[in-house]
């Protein structure tokens, strides 16, 4: 699926009432941005969106306690998390949000053309209404036991933990989330978009989709299978949200979900009317051969697997329906569940405060992206890939082999002399190893691909040290000649492979080994950056260890917990209000 020219490259839209933390981090934006860089260096076509999402009733409800309006909420939230991640390095062509009037537009056409089509209807509703707030409560605050499995926090759209999707009537000893109240359930007329009359074209796409992951194909099908797709509400009744374009809809809104799904769209067309190319975002939603990548969590499958294709295909346009969708299991952290009320977890502008070099932790979290399982983060953990992968055994290797042939050879790459069996092993380990991240990373599985830079990390220091130059150059010149260019060749391929995910380091390395400028293409090999009489700068340390002391603190629980409480008392005074703790 790689190689097709044009993508759009999305990252599930945050919420804007918190800062992300590190594992909303790595199951979206970080994920998609790897993803992004990854195609750009081949020569693809792509615009990477995403956008605040900063509708709803949270915001609503906080700023009805401020009294002020919810967009002074969101406007300082939003130029906040901006700022975050050009921090983070995060390459986005348009970070846009939801109160852009072009996003609005698009959701109020594209939502009466559905309802013109046939695929929205007009039913009255039981919805919940919190008699102490006085406010009717969108199904994602009300929380109550769910009733297929019997956990006890499911929310009012969807249970976490066996993933069904709910209404809120559904719910047993059901619950207000922003007061604990039990709720009034009041009969209101509700526009739905008929998902029913879509399940046979979802399942028959879902089935014939083979660039799914297993897990995003596994829940579509057995939720399909097992209950049958029903009309889904596509209003509310809160005031902060796009009006809803329906007749005699004047006092409803759009449900965020739907809001939010459709950003996708909305940002591509606002990011090309901005460069003057306003009647080209067609070549990338409605050209057959482009493609489209989505990175979310794997609470969010139903709405991407199930509900976007649904609008797209309910539209009658020939939209491109998903080509990927990566959704990551959940990041625990330290065994817990990430909570901003009982400040468990990290955030991402307290993550850089702690280490300040976004390409730590970018490596770091790659390599413990939950791809298949939830995953753990660690502090111990987040401490070893930092120190011993990527400095010790990828930053020294790099380091020790350009050292070498700029001390030995006058900076100028030598050429293979003679081959014995354990340099064409690790030429061969090398040809491999790239052939593996590309076909793995081409399908977003990005943590698994970063294993082949650690295998090349290892390995070259093994076939250095086993060689070891140093020792032969007198006696054997033309031994060391083979054996610095196949390590050369490792570390250039090293370098490639790092550029998505450490993208400022790996430029660094890139320069100093004499490549300025990286063009790709699928089937191209690393050895085309070597040319004849290939010359490296003088080289100097890119990677620097965790210092011993704070690596200490982080590793100790008694510790670290004091040292986090200053770094986010800290935070807290630099964020807007509606952000901080």
């Amino acid at each position: 699926m790689v190689g097709t020219g044009r993508w759009v490259v999305t990252s599930a839209w945050p919420y804007i009432n918190t800062v992300p933390h590190l594992g909303n981090l790595i199951g979206s934006v970080l994920s998609a941005d790897v993803f992004a860089r990854f195609l750009r260096m081949f020569g693809e076509d792509v615009i990477f969106v995403s956008g605040s999402d900063e509708h709803g009733t949270v915001i609503e409800v906080e700023a009805r306690k401020k009294g002020i309006e919810p967009k002074e909420l969101t406007d300082s939230a939003h130029e906040y998390v901006v700022k975050l991640w050009k921090a983070w390095n995060i390459s986005f062509d348009n970070y846009t949000r939801t109160e852009n009037e072009v996003h609005k537009k698009y959701v109020r056409d594209l939502m009466l053309k559905i309802y013109e089509r046939g695929f929205i209807s007009r039913k009255d509703q039981v919805i919940p209404y919190c008699p102490n707030d006085k406010i009717y409560l969108p199904d994602r605050f009300i929380e109550g036991t769910c009733p297929y499995c019997g956990f006890e926090g499911a929310r009012g759209d969807q249970c976490d933990n066996c993933g069904r999707l709910l209404e809120p009537h559904d719910l047993i000893n059901p619950r207000c989330v922003f007061c604990g109240s039990k709720p009034e359930f009041r009969l209101r007329t509700h526009w739905f978009f008929r998902l029913d009359l879509l399940e046979g074209k979802i399942l028959e796409w879902v089935l014939n989709h083979d660039m799914l992951d297993a897990n995003v194909k596994n829940f579509t099908i057995s939720w399909i299978k097992t209950t049958g797709l029903a009309p889904r509400s596509v209003t509310r009744d809160n005031r902060w949200g796009i009006p809803a374009p329906f007749p005699n809809s004047e006092d409803k809104t759009i449900y965020v979900w739907f809001d939010a799904l459709l950003g996708y769209i909305s940002a591509t067309i606002e990011y090309l009317a901005k460069q003057g190319r306003e009647n080209e975002w067609v070549n990338y939603w409605f050209n057959g051969s482009a493609k489209t990548a989505y990175f979310i969590g794997k609470d969010n499958i139903p709405f991407h697997a199930v509900i976007l294709p649904a609008m797209l295909i309910a539209s009658g346009d020939p939209y491109n329906l998903p080509t990927i969708i990566s959704a990551t299991e959940y990041l625990m952290y330290e065994g817990k569940k990430f909570s901003k009320s009982r400040r468990v977890g990290v955030w991402i502008d307290e993550a850089l405060k702690i280490v300040d070099n976004p390409d730590y932790w970018r490596y770091a979290l790659i390599r413990m992206r939950p791809e298949d399982k939830d995953t753990n983060f660690r502090w111990v953990e987040f401490v070893r890939f930092v120190n011993n992968e990527l400095n010790d055994h990828i930053g020294n290797y790099i380091n020790r082999t350009l050292n070498l042939i700029y001390r030995f050879f006058n900076a100028q790459v030598p050429n293979i002399s003679t081959l014995d069996d354990e340099d064409r092993e690790m030429l061969d380990l090398i040809d491999r190893s790239w052939s593996d991240y590309v076909n793995l990373m081409s399908r977003a599985r990005i943590k698994a691909a970063s294993e082949a830079i650690v295998k090349l990390g290892e390995r070259g220091n093994q076939y250095l040290n086993r060689k070891s130059p140093w020792f032969k150059i007198k006696e054997d010149v033309e031994s060391v000649k083979t054996t610095l260019y196949v390590s050369f060749l490792n570390s250039v391929t090293i370098a490639l492979m790092l550029t998505p995910i450490t993208p400022y380091s790996a430029a660094k390395l890139l320069d100093m080994m004499g490549i300025e400028e990286v063009k790709l293409s699928f089937g191209d090999k690393p050895s085309k950056f070597i040319k004849e009489n290939h010359r490296i700068k003088k080289p100097t340390p890119i990677f620097s260890k965790i210092p011993q002391e704070l690596a200490e603190v982080l590793i100790d629980e008694e510790k670290r917990e004091k040292y986090l409480e200053r770094i986010r008392e800290q935070v807290n005074l630099e964020r807007p209000e509606v952000l901080r703790y």
